[in-house]
């Protein structure tokens, strides 16, 4: 029996006995393993094996510089076959599997998706740990190992019902355990005011409690299986020896009590801050992570050196955005406190060691905590905040003296009836490197929101435009089309994506375009199949598929896709104008719970999409369905199928986006404003191969300054629009109900539509109009779906780790 091709050593007849004897002795089986949920958790554990020691051995390099990611998510998907496609193993395994009569794509659906994520944020970061160990950078990533990480979506009645997700733990091949390197983390207690013996002030942090931090460990493998990488993740647990002290004293239900709120801490990711209750667990689960983070980097590092003096030179932290700016008061305390490093020192080496990377501009998404709610939570942390804040503001009084306005916008500390902690400047004064992820949002942190610190420390500031890795993106979720690519330009774009320009000269090739127009055609079949599966609606193919796959909120303004549903549908029926083309409208996204909006907008959808799919003369040219409970492994299925990619984010408030990137790596074209990394896609693949429109970024904040933006008049002036704003907020769409959407006039014209809808409204119709006719030609949309598939090489999350890694880190990657 020949070796598995990669790297990986090991024959396919080594991995069959691996499988049966986890089969047996593992899970307890007898016989051979039969069903696919037994084949899943077997194969599992057998690839498991292989990666183990190459855990062990990414970190073994004394001398190596190492990468610390710390993120509250991580949106992993499901792990078996990425990780197969990465050893390069997934031809065999599938043959192996066939001998055990069973079909590799059935087991691979056992697995759930990974709950320890539920967006952009965290898919970005799990990209990022794919690229990490693809160029072969030394590194962990930390979080918190969220029983409820991702809540499932069901629709009842148009409504999004939130259900708990079953828990991962105990259940998945891929968690190893690590109860021997768990942290002691403190919480509250009391600051005690003292001095040391030799006079000096003493701090003195009495009477807090401890959080048990139990890690697991996840392997991250790169590509060709050379480095292993771990995503730790910390589960609280209550003390041991803290709850037998309680018992001792016989109040027992105080014990069962306490063990209970400690273990809540890593029950749910994002608890609702709407209520205090839900705020202090948001808080104490970011001092959590950063807790257990930077205590076990500093055991790491310290295997190795009897000192501090290396720090900044052998680790690297980069902080994936606000929510674990408490890493820079953390990593102080443990300096100063914990090993008796000097302040200045220690903060010279907590500057060089940390990285922030921004992700927002929207101002609730940039976190401030009350100061007494950290008081009570972290006594030192808040004592040590204000001890940077005094020695950050001294240096900004010397750089302006007479400028006490600048004083009061840079402070840590927002004045008012409640003192607040501003999370980004705390995380901005502590390190030397602060990042925006794409060239818009870049300058629009620059210069609109922190442009004092910008001009404090311009040398800090720099751009990183997100990527995403296309081993996910395309090669395991579009296999056809990857299979395609390769038999033309080979496989090198599987770790250098610039490689697709290569297809450029094969765009001509009416052979080529017609295999590409087969495989986009049997990726829509699929998707077909699998809305018909969720939804019960059927779909055509032949349909040009529309999609908005995304989180819903209304920056994201899925209520403008809405707006374009209802004007197509009205033009059908008052108009007797018939579109060019039949059109599938595809949505999917979750809701945050406690967002009223958003979840009205997916109730909107689902009546606008029963009135428009019912009708009979409308229904033959429209078609609008849900996909609920969209993750990672629905846009596997979603993505591939798309034809039109909508990126329609008001301009200025999506810092980059990465699902644009996967859609038009996989041969959709993008309807978008100029607005995050949508700009640079249009450089890259050429104004003329996308549809752009809507107003500027400038152009938007110079109305909201000027208060020139009155959506009044654009209905009143634009007949269009009006019949649209009547139809969605009289009965036409819920007759049962005639109130139920009436929330929308009022959030647009008398809330001063804080999202420009109406604004872009004309022209994104507009735009829409030449999209339809452009696909009544599929040779000319075919040549210009390639174009953007061979122009995203600039995309790959490869690139902007390599461009992390050599500016920001201090590490050459090759």
């Amino acid at each position: 029996m020949g070796r598995i091709a990669g790297d990986t050593g090991v024959s396919k007849a080594s991995l069959r006995r691996a499988l049966e004897w986890h089969f047996r002795y593992t899970l307890g089986g007898e016989g051979s393993p039969k069903s696919p949920g037994d084949l899943y958790r077997s194969l599992g554990l057998a690839v498991r094996d292989l990666i183990t020691d190459r855990m062990r051995d990414a970190g073994a390099d004394p001398d190596a510089k190492r990468v610390y990611y710390l993120s509250m998510e991580f949106l992993l998907g499901r792990s078996l076959g990425n990780t197969l496609y990465n050893l390069q193993i997934y031809n065999a395994c599938r043959e192996l599997l066939e001998e055990f009569g069973s079909d590799l794509e059935e087991v691979r659906e056992q697995e759930r998706d990974a709950p320890f994520g539920n967006g952009g944020l965290g898919r970005l970061a799990a990209c990022f740990l794919d690229s990490m160990a693809t160029l072969g950078i030394a590194g962990c990533a930390y979080g918190i190992y969220y029983d409820y990480g991702l809540f499932t979506q069901e629709i009842e009645d148009g409504y999004q019902r939130e259900k708990p997700e079953p828990t991962w733990s105990g259940q998945s091949p891929w968690e190893i355990a690590k109860p021997q390197e768990a942290c002691l983390v403190p919480f509250g207690g009391r600051i005690e005011h003292a001095v040391d013996r030799r006079g000096h002030y003493n701090p003195m942090w009495m009477d807090w409690k401890v959080v048990v931090g139990v890690p697991h460990d996840i392997p991250i493998v790169g590509y060709g299986g050379r480095t292993v990488n771990s995503l730790r993740l910390y589960k609280a647990c209550a003390s041991s020896e803290f709850d037998m002290k309680i018992f001792n004293e016989g109040d027992y239900f105080k014990a069962v009590e306490q063990k209970i709120a400690v273990e809540t801490i890593s029950r749910v990711l994002y608890p609702a801050d709407t209520f205090q209750a839900g705020r202090e667990l948001r808080l104490l689960q970011e001092i959590f992570l950063v807790c257990c983070a930077l205590r076990d980097i500093v055991r790491r590092y310290l295997k190795n050196h009897s000192d501090f003096s290396l720090f900044p030179s052998k680790v690297a932290i980069q902080m994936n955005d606000t929510h674990p700016s408490l890493a820079v008061a953390e990593l102080m305390r443990l300096l100063v406190d914990e090993y008796e490093v000097p302040w200045e020192a220690a903060w010279e080496i907590t500057v060089g060691t940390l990285a922030y990377t921004n992700h927002t501009l929207l101002p609730e998404a940039l976190e401030k905590w009350p100061v007494g709610m950290l008081e009570q939570m972290a006594p030192r942390h808040m004592q040590i905040i204000y001890e940077i804040n005094r020695r950050f503001l001294d240096a900004v009084k010397c750089r302006w003296p007479d400028d006490p306005d600048r004083l009061q916008r840079t402070s840590l500390v927002e004045e008012g009836a409640v003192k607040r902690i501003r999370m980004a400047h705390l995380a901005i004064v502590g390190s030397h490197s602060v990042n925006g992820v794409s060239a818009l949002h870049t300058e629009l942190v620059k210069h609109r929101l922190v442009p004092d610190f910008f001009e404090l420390w311009p040398e800090r500031f720099t751009n990183k435009t997100n990527g995403v890795t296309q081993r996910r993106w395309l090669l395991k979720a579009n296999p056809e089309l990857a299979a395609l690519i390769t038999g033309v330009i080979g496989d090198g774009w599987i770790t250098r994506l610039e490689a697709l320009r290569l297809l450029e000269g094969n765009v001509e090739d009416s052979g080529f375009r017609r295999a590409f127009r087969e495989v986009k055609r049997r990726n829509k079949e699929r998707l077909a199949a699998v809305i018909f599966s969720k939804t019960g609606i059927r779909v055509d193919p032949e349909a040009l598929f529309d999609i908005q796959a995304k989180r819903i909120h209304e920056y994201k303004r899925q209520l403008l896709k809405v707006m374009h549903i209802v004007h197509e549908y009205l033009s059908i029926l008052e108009d007797g104008i018939d579109p060019p083309v039949p059109r599938v409208f595809v949505f999917a996204g979750k809701a945050a719970p406690g967002y009223w909006h958003a979840k009205q907008i997916i109730k909107l959808i689902h009546d606008v999409g029963a009135v428009v799919n019912r009708d009979t003369r409308a229904g033959k040219w429209l078609t609008v369905v849900f996909v609920p409970d969209y993750r990672v492994s629905m846009a596997e299925k979603i993505i591939p199928a798309a034809d039109l990619s909508e990126q329609i984010s008001m301009a200025g408030t999506e810092a980059s986006g990465t699902g644009n990137m996967k859609f038009s790596l996989n041969g959709a074209l993008t309807v978008g404003t100029l607005d995050g990394a949508n700009i640079e896609i249009r450089q890259e693949v050429g104004a003329d191969n996308l549809f752009t429109f809507g107003m500027t970024a400038e152009r938007i904040e110079a109305l909201i300054q000027t208060g020139g933006y009155r959506p009044r008049e654009y209905c009143r002036d634009h007949p269009e629009i009006r019949r649209i704003m009547d139809a969605l907020t009289e009965d036409r769409f819920c007759p049962a109900e005639p109130e139920r959407f009436r929330w929308i006039r009022g959030r647009i014209l008398e809330e001063g539509d804080p999202y420009f809808h109406l604004a872009d409204l004309s022209s994104y119709i507009e735009v829409q109009r030449r999209a339809a006719d452009l696909y009544v030609d599929p040779e000319a949309w075919a040549r210009k779906a390639l174009i953007n598939v061979a122009r995203m090489g600039k995309f790959s999350s490869d690139r902007a780790v390599a461009e992390y890694a050599r500016d920001i880190w201090g590490i050459a990657v090759d």
